[in-house]
């Protein structure tokens, strides 16, 4: 993508008023201005500050060299073309430092008069919109020449930059071709994205031929052994044992980690190496969990495995709302999900979609109670060209376009204001579409599935919700239980966030007796955060009394408002007053915090950090 002609006079004014004209200058361009004004990047920077040491630099090498090795010999042939035309050529990793740089000694001397050196971070943040840290941030290919740079240590330079990913489409690095303004060429951002690809074709190949050559070396072991899986370095199977192609053969291809969900379990994990002491793959072995619902009876079928994106654990409370899952999955029926806040409702909705007929299509959630009345319609069924003032130029698709031939997940659906609930009952009855601001009707084909924390029958019956739209919405109703009722899932939900978020569990046994015991009022999500904040303690601080002090709130106190909350003896004067104000709200709403926040004049998402801090 060009840029626009962006004037000296444009960048001064933004700089200094944030006023900006939009025919002035590329829509990427403006939009990365406003980022960098938002962190507060320094305009007048005026070289890169962020320089990594000889043996950082070494390290973040080796770290990115299946990259480096893919991407030099198309450096190498760009070298003679490079130097005539007064340009050099980089690498940088996805973190954003510079790797490698190729160029003329008088290209190269005047790059490092500003730190465009070797080891430099060259991102957004760093050092504000150029062509490298864009292109990270945006994930395209980016062109940036001269004052449309926010940093003036790059006004002199026009550099193209395009992201390389690898065969599952992560960014594995940046290929940059950089020049003096003056020797900028209209071809050279189409030159870079050629490279680019011609690097990818070449990863795709490698990838392939070390895949081949693993599978080669692992052939012996896995037919002796036939609950074994080869797998990547990135964790894909390439391979698997005799046992588990019988009843699995859609496992390859897979990761580790989509296996284990589909009801196996990772018994042990050992890595392969190559001549050179590299790793090259793991050999895993996998056996069936015979508690899972997701793997059962040896003749199981591939089309009845039971894709859940979490830990089911073994409670009879949530088997009971597996098997609803597995029941309403495949038919197209409108789901109503209803429980407490924190118990896993999207990974419902999830689970329901990726169980249907529609899982190849989109999944697509909104959050109706983050929204205002104004932003939800519009968030939901998209605006026309010029709809209102701020629109995009060319107008947006909204969340049930974007949902087309897949799922729309409507969590706390009670918070819709009546206004809206007219509009959404006639898409939910006619499945077409019309724009804010605009006249055409567009068809769509989507599934509903709706949550809620609130009790929508009694919503009803006050009259802040239609009955027609409750109707139409519950239709098929599947309550997710809260923590307190499935105890014994603990265990499991621990073994597998710590699994998941790679933390090893070195806290007394005595704690997960401490934990069986809490009732845990912010059910997962509660429990969650506290292995995080296990985490995190000090191996010398994990007592008993600082872990009821700190991390479990299991002595509450009531105050005269009749909400409990946690002893906070370090709370500001200030910080008492706001808290007794906030429950004060709580009291004269009767928990609804919505109400409560704008009795405080608070926004909700503030209100509920608040309840958090004070341990509400």
């Amino acid at each position: 993508m060009l840029a626009s002609n962006c004037y000296l006079s444009t960048w001064k004014r933004f700089v200094h008023e944030g006023v900006l004209d939009p025919s002035r200058l590329n829509k990427r361009i403006q939009e990365s201005w406003h980022r960098c004004k938002d962190v507060k990047v320094d305009p007048y920077l005026t070289k890169g500050r962020h320089i990594l040491s000889q043996q950082e630099l070494l390290h973040h090498k080796k770290k990115s060299s299946f990259f480096l090795e893919a991407a030099q010999p198309h450096i190498t042939r760009m070298k003679e073309a490079i130097h005539e035309l007064g340009m050099m050529a980089l690498l940088i990793d996805s973190e954003g430092y510079v790797l490698s740089l190729t160029g003329s000694r008088k290209i190269i001397a005047d790059a490092s008069k500003i730190n465009f050196i070797e080891g430099v971070k060259w991102t957004e943040e760093e050092v504000g919109t150029n062509a490298i840290g864009t292109a990270l941030q945006t994930k395209e290919a980016v062109f940036v020449s001269g004052t449309e740079h926010y940093s003036i240590a790059s006004h002199q330079w026009s550099c193209s930059a395009v992201p390389v990913h690898d065969p599952e489409g992560r960014i594995l690095g940046v290929l940059d071709v950089s020049c003096p303004v003056d020797s900028a060429h209209p071809y050279m951002l189409g030159v870079v994205a050629s490279v680019s690809q011609a690097i990818e074709q070449e990863l795709r190949i490698q990838i392939c031929q070390m895949e081949m050559e693993l599978i080669q070396q692992s052939m012996d072991m896995i037919e002796t052994h036939p609950n074994l899986v080869i797998c990547s370095p990135s964790g894909k199977i390439l391979a698997m044992g005799q046992a588990l192609r019988r009843r699995c053969t859609d496992l390859a291809g897979m990761k580790i980690t989509e296996a284990i969900q589909f009801g196996l379990i990772k018994e042990t994990q050992v890595p392969l190496y190559n001549d050179q002491k590299s790793i090259i793959g793991y050999c895993v072995r996998l056996v069936p969990n015979q508690q899972s619902p997701r793997f059962q009876g040896r003749n199981t079928a591939v089309s009845s495995f039971f894709a859940f994106p979490g830990e089911t654990g073994r409670s009879a409370a949530f088997q009971q709302t597996i098997e609803e899952i597995q029941r309403v999955a495949p038919r197209s029926l409108s789901v109503y999900i209803s429980g407490e806040t924190g118990t896993g409702k999207e990974l419902v909705a999830r689970a329901i979609h990726e169980n249907s007929p529609r899982k190849k299509g989109p999944f697509v959630a909104v959050n109706c109670g983050a929204l205002s009345a104004e932003l939800l319609e519009s968030e939901l069924f998209g605006y026309a060209p010029g709809a209102f003032t701020g629109a995009k130029k060319q107008g947006t698709e909204g969340k049930f376009q974007q949902a087309d031939g897949g799922t729309i997940f409507l969590d706390e659906i009670g918070e819709i204001p009546p206004s809206m609930q007219v509009a959404l009952l006639r898409v939910l009855q006619e499945k077409k579409v019309t724009l804010v601001g605009g006249t055409k009707e567009i068809p769509v084909d989507f599934r509903v599935i709706c949550a809620t924390h609130q009790d929508l029958g009694q919503l009803v019956q006050k009259g802040s919700f239609r009955k027609d739209l409750f109707y139409r919405l519950h239709v098929y109703p599947l309550a997710v239980p809260a923590l307190r009722e499935r105890k014994e899932d603990i265990p499991d939900l621990i073994r597998y966030y710590c699994e998941k978020n790679g933390i090893v569990p070195n806290w007394p046994e005595h704690f997960m007796e401490k934990m069986m015991a809490y009732h845990w009022p912010g059910n997962i999500r509660e429990l969650f955060n506290v292995i995080e904040r296990l985490h995190i303690l000090p191996a010398a601080e994990m007592d008993t009394d600082q872990l009821n002090r700190l991390l479990l709130p299991l002595e509450h106190q009531e105050t005269d408002y009749g909400f409990p909350v946690k002893e906070e003896p370090s709370l500001s004067f200030r910080d008492k007053v706001q808290r007794d104000v906030i429950m004060n709200a709580l009291k004269k709403t009767k928990g609804n915090v919505t109400l409560a926040a704008k009795l405080c004049e608070i926004p909700r998402s503030t209100f509920y950090k608040k309840i958090q801090k004070f341990g509400l």
